[in-house]
C-alpha cells in the first residue's frame, strides 16, 4: 500500500505548543538545522515545486507546520541552528521543537536531516542522541548530495553513521535535486504509518 502523496496539502502553521492540535492520525516529523534543505526535500517527497516555501534565506520556517498526506500528518518543524535571527527568536523555536517532542503524540518516524558535505555538527549530534535516548522511530536523511561525486557521498555517509553511532539501514543518501533516495524514504514513511 502506498500514500497519494498528490493529495498533500498545507493544513496550518502553529508558533506556540498550546495551538497545536491534538494528534489523531499518524505523524512523519522533520527536523534539521536551518540551511540544510527541509522544504526542498519535503517538496520533493510531496511531488510539489512549492507546497513548503522554499528559501535562500536559512531559517524561514519559523513556525511548526501541518501538511496532509492522504491522512497521514507531515509535521515541519522549524531548522536549528544557523539563522540569523535573535537570540529570543531561536529560543521560541528551541522550545517549539522541545515542547513538540514532549506532548503525547504518535511519533511514528522523525526524519532528521543533515547536510552529507559536512562533519557532524553539535546540534545534528545532539538531535540524534535526544531521539535515540528518547526511542522514537527514525531515520537520518543526509541531503544535498547532488552536490558532491557518489564516490565521496559514500564516504561522507560512513563517517557520519560513524559519528552518530547508527546502523547502516538509519542513514539514506537524499538528494531533492535529483530524487535521490526519495522512494527509500517514502517506503520508510509508508512501513511507519500504513
Amino acid at each position: 500500500m502506498a500514500l497519494k502523496y498528490e493529495t498533500a496539502r498545507y493544513e496550518a502553521s502553529y508558533g506556540t505548543i498550546a495551538q497545536l492540535p491534538k494528534p489523531t492520525t499518524p505523524e512523519v516529523s522533520f527536523v534539521g538545522r536551518s540551511n540544510v534543505g527541509k522544504s526542498s526535500l519535503l517538496n520533493r517527497l510531496l511531488g510539489r515545486k512549492q507546497l513548503a516555501r522554499v528559501s535562500s534565506v536559512p531559517g524561514k520556517t519559523a513556525n511548526i507546520n501541518f501538511f496532509d498526506v492522504d491522512g497521514v500528518k507531515f509535521v515541519d518543524l522549524p531548522g536549528y541552528g544557523y539563522a540569523k535571527v535573535s537570540h529570543i527568536e531561536k529560543q521560541r523555536w528551541a522550545d517549539l521543537i522541545g515542547g513538540y517532542f514532549e506532548q503525547e503524540r504518535s511519533f511514528n518516524l522523525v526524519i532528521s536531516l543533515v547536510d552529507i558535505r559536512h562533519e557532524a555538527q553539535k546540534l545534528d549530534l545532539q538531535m540524534v542522541d535526544f531521539l535515540t535516548e528518547a526511542e522514537l522511530p527514525f531515520v537520518v536523511a543526509l541531503t544535498k548530495a547532488d552536490k558532491i561525486t557518489r564516490n565521496k557521498q559514500n564516504q561522507a555517509a560512513a563517517a557520519l553513521r560513524s559519528s552518530f553511532g547508527l546502523a547502516q539501514e538509519q542513514i539514506i543518501i537524499t538528494s531533492s535535486e535529483t530524487g535521490l533516495g526519495i522512494d527509500e524514504l517514502r517506503r520508510r514513511i509508508e512501513d511507519a504509518t500504513l
